[in-house]
């Protein structure tokens, strides 16, 4: 999958990320794509601990589905970080 791909895939899975987790507001289209392909190597590494295969290699749906948990649990863990950060001030 050439970088092209691995952006507008990463676009496409952070974008709905943050709009399943309601961060769409507050979120631009860069951090989108950073949170979209963060969450295809997160959400390939989740699917192979639980043992289910999970190749992120192509432009297709299992791509996207595997990105877009990825994203949601990099959105869920910051979320939880920052309610952290904001408690302890």
């Amino acid at each position: 999958m050439g970088i092209i791909s691995w952006i507008v895939l990463g676009a496409l899975a952070g974008w709905v990320a943050s709009i399943i987790m309601k961060k769409n507001r507050q979120m631009g289209a860069g951090a989108n794509i950073l949170v979209g392909i963060i969450g295809a190597f997160i959400g390939g590494f989740v699917m192979n601990l639980i043992g289910a295969k999970a190749d992120v290699t192509g432009f297709n749906l299992e791509s996207f589905l595997v990105a877009l948990v990825g994203a949601i649990i990099l959105l869920a863990i910051i979320n939880l970080i920052k309610k952290g950060t904001a408690r302890s001030e």
